[in-house]
């Protein structure tokens, strides 16, 4: 599935929860899909615009003079469907720390440990904010029937950071013993 219809997809799905301004989408996609998924405006206007000529979307008078409101439409609902539906494809990782492990011998084993320890505690950070999301959405989700998916997600990211602590540890005790120069 290629970006554009990705970000299709989450908006889309935005905007089937309510109609909203682009900054109100925005925010949405980022403080409830933020913890697997991200749109910026340079994607969200140019997508709002393309949706709204394709009749996805309907654009209204917002609350502030020159504030627009968007709203999905029927074909719009047809189309996250659609895109729903189809298969996903898989995009080739970056990940900045493992190229630098990598070529860890030329980085250093310090830097690399030091590496490795940060990652370890970012993803401590992360699982607690995972904990606290799911105690946040079960209370107050609890009688929504998007539950279950809503802790689905959740629960990827917590197997993630859980992950992230095992291959630090497995990581940190592959690599020699740091070693101390003697006076």
């Amino acid at each position: 599935m290629a970006r554009r219809d990705q970000s299709e997809m989450a908006i889309l799905g935005g905007l089937s929860m309510q109609p909203m301004t682009a900054y109100a989408l925005r925010e949405a996609i980022r403080d409830v899909l933020g913890h697997f998924w991200s749109e910026s405006f340079g994607q969200i206007y140019p997508t709002l615009n393309a949706l709204e000529e394709k009749g996805h979307v309907r654009r209204r008078e917002g609350p502030r003079a020159g504030s627009s409101i968007f709203e999905i439409t029927e074909s719009g609902a047809a189309r996250l469907h659609e895109l729903l539906s189809e298969p996903i494809t898989t995009t080739p990782p970056r990940n900045g720390l493992l190229l630098r492990l990598f070529f860890g011998r030329t980085l250093g084993e310090d830097r690399c440990r030091e590496l490795i320890e940060e990652a370890r505690a970012d993803a401590e950070r992360r699982l607690a904010d995972y904990d606290a999301l799911a105690r946040t959405v079960t209370t107050q989700e609890a009688d929504s029937p998007d539950l279950p998916y809503n802790l689905i997600t959740i629960a990827a990211g917590r197997h993630g950071a859980q992950a992230t602590i095992g291959w630090a540890d497995e990581a940190l005790a592959l690599l020699p013993a740091t070693k101390k120069a003697t006076p």
